[in-house]
């Protein structure tokens, strides 16, 4: 099979990205929560320019004299180009690769081709463009001009790469041998990925810069106490990235941030602005914001810089786990800034990708995309996924199917089979919460500008907010909600939201189904044996901690989701257990969610700050205010009775103080 240069196959397991991060300063008026100015200019251009020009020079030892001829053999293909691109130095003219091909040997997929050409070969397919209004669109003038000089070379038997085509003659003036070089230098030093960071801006920005971008933070930061933003430019004080994090957002991380969603919807989409949120899932299975990014260079660096940004500004306290839906910078970025959270690739992204990798196969065999999602979101343990997906390949002939191949090898990174040892709050596998990716793909598009987007987006905002306090003032009759006379379920109705009491429904009426057999006995400790007669047949163990009154499946739903899974109910039923266990029970799916204490998780702070400090009783303070103001805004009652108790909670305050210190206190 044969690929263009630009069509190459992005594998889950290694996305080709281009890395070449320029010199960056941290700037903005953020709070002081948010990350200092710093400077990271690791390479001054001169220095680059000095290491590309070395390169360069080395490039031109391997040409000497010599010209490319039929048959001519290279070590490797890096050695072939090296050699071409030396060549097309000497004799003044711009070269790129064209063409490649892949083919399946011994059960790998290895590289066979590669064709290196003129950068005039070819020509730029004309697009048919609407006007609109009188408005006339700036014409971009194209290099190319059909030019047939290229050289093209096949691996062969000793592991040699042999010259099997060539033409050597062009059909247009070569330029001088100092404008190429520069051409080539501009590569080497990273002028190229600054160029096109420059273009990306003026996308985002149009001809008026960042200076909206910084109005509106500064104007939200007046307008609304907690709001804290910083920017990052690079070494020519151009914007590179930006992250913002709302009052709002910290309280929702504070309850709900145990499992992180980094929703880079943009990047499926070259004419969607870059815009990303960090995303998380409230209590009643709903998406809440943590937090917004703007990413103008997709960089490892520029990654990291807003990973660690954001999570300066959540306190540094670190998320369970951490999904993503990009590749190997960003990778690479997640294992610097969380190296203790769980990181993994968004399965729905996966499957989404399969549409497009797969579309001459879907054509021939529409059933085999529902196929593909049962088996990732259906089979509960490593054997049963491997099984299924084995017999999905044989079903439909596709063993040598490269892609498949590739995510079946990272399948311990996106299949739920394989992610049992850390939470994701996901309470169903085959549904999946509306996010706010839905929101992003029909508005952030390059027709709006970036503010009104913006502002679009905190509307948005405002909406889930509002829907998540709706459905905490929200109250259903029990027999409205009930299918079955257990104990359990009548106990899990009163604890749980909505949302989370059908999923453990859901799993009780399906634990109906199944039957469990004691194998082993204790005075301690009791094993059961669950199975059910199904398409495949299941069986799972299930341990019963008598004395701690917990439970512990091989299944490991419950360390997936944090609902007992019909496995274990099954054997509460069997054991007599009439009440969940209260080890069992977690509180971010439950009514009381919001109160008290967050989620508890290791701070990268140091912890020396005082408990009693005045910093630490003004955060507090902040943090009942907020969710006072969160309920008060529901309804006008609420609002009322919200403002009436603020302020006689202010006029006591106001006494206390007039009172002098002896009645305040000690500070």
């Amino acid at each position: 099979m044969e690929f263009s240069s630009s069509e190459d196959d992005e594998l889950v397991e290694d996305f080709i990205d281009v890395d070449d991060d320029t010199g960056t300063t941290d700037v903005g008026q953020g709070t002081a929560v948010m990350a200092s100015q710093t400077h990271c200019i690791d390479h001054s251009e001169e220095s680059m320019l000095t290491a590309g020009n070395e390169l360069l020079v080395a490039a031109d030892e391997l040409v000497k004299t010599g010209e490319p001829f039929l048959g001519m053999e290279f070590d490797s293909d890096a050695a072939a180009r090296a050699f071409y691109s030396a060549y097309a130095l000497r004799l003044g003219f711009g070269i790129r690769v064209a063409r490649s091909r892949r083919e399946r040997r011994k059960g790998v997929e290895v590289l066979v081709m590669k064709r290196f050409v003129c950068l005039k070969e070819g020509h730029h397919k004309k697009k048919d463009v609407e006007s609109s209004g009188d408005k006339k669109k700036r014409k971009r003038l194209s290099i190319r001009d059909g030019c047939p000089a290229m050289m093209e070379v096949v691996w062969k038997k000793l592991e040699k790469w042999v010259v099997t085509k060539l033409v050597l003659e062009h059909n247009h003036a070569i330029v001088s041998p100092d404008k190429v070089r520069e051409v080539q230098l501009r590569r080497l030093c990273g002028k190229e990925h600054a160029d096109q960071l420059q273009e990306v801006r003026r996308n985002v920005f149009g001809d008026t810069g960042a200076c909206g971008l910084f109005t509106y933070f500064m104007r939200k930061q007046s307008e609304h106490y907690g709001f804290s933003y910083n920017t990052q430019v690079d070494s020519k004080n151009c914007l590179r990235s930006a992250v913002w994090v709302d009052a709002r957002s910290k309280m929702a991380y504070k309850y709900f941030g145990d499992a992180v969603y980094f929703d880079t919807t943009y990047s499926k989409n070259e004419n969607m602005l870059p815009f990303a949120a960090f995303t998380g899932v409230n209590h009643h299975g709903d998406s809440v914001v943590f937090g917004c990014a703007l990413v103008l260079d997709k960089s490892e660096s520029a990654y990291a810089w807003i990973f660690d940004t954001w999570l300066t500004a959540m306190g540094k306290r670190l998320p369970y786990s951490f999904t993503t839906d990009e590749g190997k910078t960003m990778t690479e970025a997640v294992a610097k800034v969380f190296p203790q959270c769980f990181h993994r690739l968004c399965r729905w992204r996966v499957l989404s990708r399969c549409k497009k990798k797969l579309s001459d196969v879907y054509m021939r065999f529409p059933e085999l995309h529902v196929e593909l999602k049962r088996c990732v979101n259906e089979c509960d343990t490593m054997p049963a996924f491997d099984m299924f997906w084995g017999s999905i390949l044989d079903r439909y002939g596709l063993r040598e199917n490269s892609w498949l191949g590739s995510l079946f090898e990272a399948r311990h990174r996106w299949v739920p089979a394989y992610l049992t040892s850390s939470f994701f709050a996901e309470l169903s596998l085959t549904h999946r919460p509306e996010t706010v990716s839905r929101f992003c793909r029909n508005n952030f598009t390059s027709r709006g500008s970036l503010l009104s987007l913006i502002t679009r987006f905190d509307q948005h905002v405002d909406s889930l907010y509002m829907n998540e306090a709706q459905k905490d003032l929200a109250s259903f009759p029990p027999e409205q909600l009930l299918k079955t006379n257990s104990v359990l379920e009548k106990q899990a109705e009163t604890i749980y939201t909505r949302a989370a009491f059908e999923m453990f429904q859901t799993e009780l009426i399906e634990s109906l189904h199944h039957y469990s057999v004691k194998v082993q006995d204790g005075p301690y400790e009791a094993k059961y044996c669950v199975e059910r007669h199904s398409d495949p047949p299941t069986r799972h163990t299930v341990v019963y901690n008598i004395a701690e009154k917990k439970a512990w499946c091989d299944c490991c739903r419950f360390a997936f989701s944090a609902i007992l899974c019909r496995h274990v109910l099954g054997v509460f039923i069997l054991a007599d257990v009439d009440m969940i266990p209260e080890a069992c029970i977690t509180k971010r799916w439950t009514k009381k969610a919001k109160t008290g204490p967050g989620f508890v998780r290791r701070s990268l702070e140091d912890g020396n700050h005082r408990a009693n400090s005045v910093t630490s009783r003004f955060n507090d303070l902040v943090r009942d205010a907020m969710k006072i103001a969160e309920q008060g805004t529901v309804s006008a009652g609420s609002f009322k009775v919200a403002k009436e108790a603020l302020q006689k909670a202010f006029r006591e305050i106001e006494k206390l103080t007039n009172a002098g210190p002896k009645q305040v206190g000690n500070r």
